[in-house]
C-alpha cells in the first residue's frame, strides 16, 4: 500500500481506555509498538489519520506502517496515590509517612522484612482500615479487587468451589438477582483457566493450599476489576501452582490492569515484576525493581525493622 503525504489526511485524536487499547493491540497487529505499551502503565492517545472522502468512501490509514498517519502520545495516570499516609491500629503505627503512587497498568511487588507493614498497606488500599494520617486517593472510577491471605479464609465453611468462585460476580449481580447464562459461563471459564474445572462441586475444606489459591484467583477474575491487590498470593503453594498463577498475573498485566502483590520471593520479583515498593515501617525505596532491590536498600530495610534507626 502507498500513502499520500501526511498533510493530505484529516487527523482525529482518540483517547483509548486500557481495554480499548488492548483490543486495538490485538486487532492492529501491523503496529510493532502496540504490544510493548500496555506494560508501561500508560494512558494512550491514538492520533489516527484518514484520507479525505473520495465519493462516499473514507479511507482510513490507521492500519498502515508506523509513521504513515499514526502518532501515539502517552501519559502516566496514577490509580492509587499516597500522600504522607500512616497506617496502623490500636494506637500503633505500622506504616508511616508513605508518599507515592501506583500507575495505571503497572505491575508492582510490595516487599520487605517480616513486620514491615506490607499487609497493613494492603488493608489500607482495600479500605479495611483508615489512615491515621494523610490521604489515600483512588483514581476516578477505579475498581479494586483484593486477594486475601489464605490464613484469613475460614476453610471449615461448607461452600463448594463453584459457589466460592461465583462470589466474585456479586458486584454485578447483587444480593437478589439470578445468575444468567453469561455469569455461569464466566464462572466455568475462570475454573478452566485456573485448572479447577473438575473441582467445581468439591467443598473448599477438601482442597490443598495450592488448589484453594487457584479457586481464589478464579473468584478474582469474576470481579473483572481494573486494579488487583494480592496479599501473599504464593504463600504455602507448590512451584507448579506458583508458575501457573504468575502466568495469570502476567496476562492481567498485558490486559492493562494494575496489579499490586505482596511477595517474599525476591528472585521471582526480579524476574516478573518491573516495579517494586520496599517497606520497613516506611517506604525505603519505590520504583523500578533493579533500583529498589539493591544491597544497600535491603540492608537498610532489615535494620529499620530491627529498630536500629528508629
Amino acid at each position: 500500500m502507498r500513502y499520500a503525504p501526511l498533510s493530505c489526511y484529516n487527523i482525529t485524536r482518540i483517547r483509548l481506555s486500557p481495554a480499548q487499547f488492548v483490543h486495538a493491540a490485538n486487532h492492529k497487529t501491523r503496529f510493532p509498538f502496540f504490544p510493548a505499551l500496555p506494560r508501561l502503565g500508560l494512558t494512550v492517545f491514538l492520533v489516527a489519520a484518514r484520507r479525505p472522502r473520495i465519493g462516499s468512501r473514507c479511507i482510513f490509514v490507521a492500519y498502515g506502517g508506523l509513521g504513515h498517519g499514526v502518532v501515539v502520545s502517552v501519559m502516566t495516570t496514577p490509580v492509587i496515590e499516597f500522600d504522607q499516609v500512616s497506617l496502623g491500629w490500636g494506637g500503633r503505627v505500622a506504616v508511616r509517612d508513605v508518599s507515592g503512587s501506583f500507575k495505571q497498568g503497572s505491575l508492582t511487588a510490595v516487599v520487605g522484612p517480616n513486620g514491615a507493614g506490607k499487609s497493613t498497606l494492603v488493608k489500607g488500599i482495600a479500605g479495611l482500615i483508615s489512615p491515621l494520617r494523610g490521604h489515600i486517593r483512588l483514581g476516578s472510577g477505579a475498581r479494586i479487587a483484593c486477594l486475601p491471605q489464605l490464613s484469613e479464609l475460614d476453610r471449615s465453611f461448607p461452600v463448594t468451589v463453584y459457589d466460592l468462585v461465583a462470589m466474585g460476580s456479586w458486584p454485578r449481580v447483587g444480593s437478589w438477582r439470578r445468575f444468567g447464562r453469561s455469569e455461569h459461563d464466566s464462572i466455568q471459564q475462570a475454573l478452566n483457566t485456573v485448572g479447577l474445572a473438575d473441582f467445581a462441586q468439591r467443598i473448599i475444606g477438601t482442597l490443598s493450599g495450592g488448589q484453594l489459591q487457584r479457586a481464589l484467583f478464579a473468584r478474582l477474575m469474576l470481579h473483572d476489576a481494573d486494579t488487583l491487590v494480592l496479599d501473599e498470593p504464593f504463600a504455602a503453594v507448590d512451584r507448579a501452582t506458583t508458575d501457573d498463577l504468575v502466568a495469570i498475573i502476567s496476562n492481567w498485566h498485558r490486559e492493562g490492569r494494575t496489579v499490586i502483590a505482596v511477595l517474599h520471593d525476591l528472585e521471582l520479583v526480579r524476574s516478573h515484576f518491573p516495579q517494586a515498593l520496599l517497606l520497613a515501617g516506611q517506604a525505603v525505596a519505590w520504583g523500578p525493581t533493579p533500583d529498589v532491590l539493591t544491597t544497600e536498600n535491603m540492608h537498610l530495610a532489615r535494620h529499620l525493622c530491627a529498630g536500629d534507626f528508629l
